[in-house]
């Protein structure tokens, strides 16, 4: 990949994950959503942390104590491990390019 914000054409109808680099304890991938979301009743529960860039558009989080997280172009956000969350909400115009970066936390 060159360009970030480079999008398939069209835009394929499943979100579009992307490792872009390896890591030992991770990995950094580019997600592509188009307005997908996680299917009702399934949650995240990631072994790993996680850190995002939301680079374009607009998403929700909701977790599993009812909180949510409310995401523009250019917000972070870190998701320490086993918080479950799903996302309830992917802008389609304009599409939301993600980057998201996998890795192991240190033990407090």
């Amino acid at each position: 990949m060159k360009n970030l914000f480079e999008l398939p054409e069209p835009l394929p109808t499943e979100e579009l994950f992307e490792t872009l680099q390896t890591f030992p304890s991770g990995k950094l991938e580019r997600i592509v959503s188009y307005g997908q979301v996680t299917p009702a009743g399934e949650w995240y529960d990631q072994e790993q942390a996680e850190w995002l860039v939301l680079l374009q558009g607009e998403a929700r989080l909701n977790y599993a104590d009812g909180s949510e997280t409310y995401l523009k172009r250019g917000d972070t956000l870190l998701i320490p491990p086993h918080r479950r969350h799903r996302v309830s909400y992917t802008s389609t115009a304009p599409p939301c390019i993600w980057l998201a970066l996998h890795f192991a936390q240190p033990p407090a």
